[in-house]
Formats: structure tokens, C-alpha cells, sequence
């Protein structure tokens, strides 16, 4: 229940999710009823999210959403639905412009499901999700780090956890998201490679412009600071001193 809203608290303290991951015109899969665009004043450089739902359209194709149209995509508790998640992440990336995101939540199977497959607490569930398993109880799991690495060169996973915080392993099996924190999910996020790093093989190109006069004297500084210690202690190996203070 209200999944999305749970969230919010908790990526309002992480800057990625203030100057990266929101950033410009996204789109929300399935975020009825308790969509992202309810927050939106919360997230400064947003300037707009859309609310993707069944009457828009199946959301494992996002038909009508041209290619590389968003600064992100965000869904929480739809994979899960599809009827073929990879093909689902496969268009949710397309539509996701180079150097945009992707903020996808689903169920963890263990937390969620607790063993029992198919769902007590949502029948319409469809799979099973798990960050990684060799071997997993439910015959329809799906491991996200195979799913990413299927997405191919430019998507870049940037963030993944299993969001256990408010999670109580030593009650009984019950539906833990009906408590108002419990989340009982997996939170990933990808970032789309532009075309330059997937040609690069990686983001290390750094840019040639020199930074103005103020931020060249302090990050000078820094390293004028460390060359002073190693030229200080010369002779003295560090944490080799145990004297009394």
C-alpha cells in the first residue's frame, strides 16, 4: 500500500534522487493509485512527471512514446505484472534519453512472497523478483543483475538494495507493506549510457576546460596539502605510532 509515497521520505535524504535521478520530464509506470506526481514540488529539478496507467496503454511496450523522449522513468510495484518483464525493461530504457534514468521498485520475493508462489497477497503478480539467487524456492524468480546485464552495453546500474530498513523478520508470515514503512522491495536504478560512453567502454572521459580560479586554488591546495605530510613524515610509516599521547 502506497509503496511510492513510502519512498519519498527516504530519497528526499539522498542527493542522487535531487540532482540526478529526477530530473526533467519523466514518466510514471503504473503509478496509480499513489502516483510520483503527487511529490513532485519536492524534487526541484523536475519539471514534469506523467502518470502511465492500463488506459494508456500496455506498459511492457509504451506504444507512442518515442525513443529517447525522458529524463526518466520511474515504477513502482508494475514489473511484477508484466506479462514479459525483460521486454518491459527494455522499453522503459528505450524511451529514457542518454544520461537519464531509470527508478524501478518491485517486490523481493523473500519479503514480499515469503515463500509462496503463486502470491497470497496479490494474485495478479506474476513473477517473482530476487537482486541475485543461484537457486531460489519460486519457479517464476527472476534475478535483476541477470535482467540488467540483458538490457545490454548502455545500461549502467548505478544503485541497488533490498529495502529491508523497516522490515520485521521475527513476526509471523504477513503482508508487511499493509504496516505504513515496511517497503518489503527492491529499489535499482540504471543509468542510460550515452553512445559515446558505450563506445569508450565506460564514463572516464573528463572535460579539458579548466574550472574557475577559486575551485583551481583549492583543489591545488588538496594536493599541496598531501605532498607537505609525505615530505613531513618521511622515515615515520603511518600508524606505526602507538606512543602515549
Amino acid at each position: 500500500m502506497k509503496e511510492c509515497s513510502k519512498s519519498i521520505q527516504r530519497r528526499l535524504t539522498d542527493p542522487n534522487f535531487l540532482r540526478r535521478y529526477f530530473v526533467g520530464d519523466g514518466l510514471d509506470i503504473g503509478g496509480k493509485p499513489d502516483p510520483l506526481s503527487l511529490y513532485r514540488e519536492l524534487f526541484p529539478l523536475m519539471n514534469s512527471v506523467r502518470t502511465w496507467d492500463w488506459e494508456d496503454g500496455d506498459a511492457q511496450f509504451l506504444k507512442g512514446v518515442p525513443d529517447g523522449s525522458l529524463g526518466f522513468v520511474h515504477s513502482s510495484h508494475c514489473l511484477e505484472h508484466l506479462a514479459d518483464p525483460a521486454e518491459g525493461l527494455r522499453n522503459w530504457l528505450r524511451v529514457v534519453r542518454e544520461g537519464g534514468y531509470l527508478v524501478i521498485t518491485v517486490p523481493d520475493e523473500d519479503l514480499y512472497e515469503q515463500g509462496v508462489f503463486p502470491s497470497t497477497f496479490n494474485r495478479d503478480h506474476k513473477w517473482t523478483f530476487t537482486i541475485f539467487k543461484e537457486k531460489s524456492w519460486s519457479e517464476r524468480s527472476l534475478n535483476l543483475l541477470d535482467m540488467v546485464r540483458e538490457l545490454g552495453p548502455a545500461a549502467e546500474p548505478v544503485r541497488i538494495e533490498q529495502l529491508s530498513a523497516n522490515y520485521r523478520y521475527d513476526i509471523p508470515r504477513y503482508d508487511q507493506t499493509l504496516t505504513p514503512v515496511a517497503e518489503c522491495g527492491i529499489e535499482l536504478v540504471i543509468r542510460k549510457r550515452t553512445s559515446a560512453e558505450v563506445e569508450a567502454g565506460g564514463r572516464w572521459a573528463r572535460t579539458m576546460q579548466q574550472p574557475e580560479r577559486e575551485m583551481r586554488l583549492h583543489l591545488n591546495q588538496y594536493k599541496d596539502d598531501m605532498q607537505m605530510m609525505k615530505q613531513s613524515n618521511q622515515g615515520h610509516p603511518p600508524f606505526d605510532n602507538d606512543s602515549e599521547l
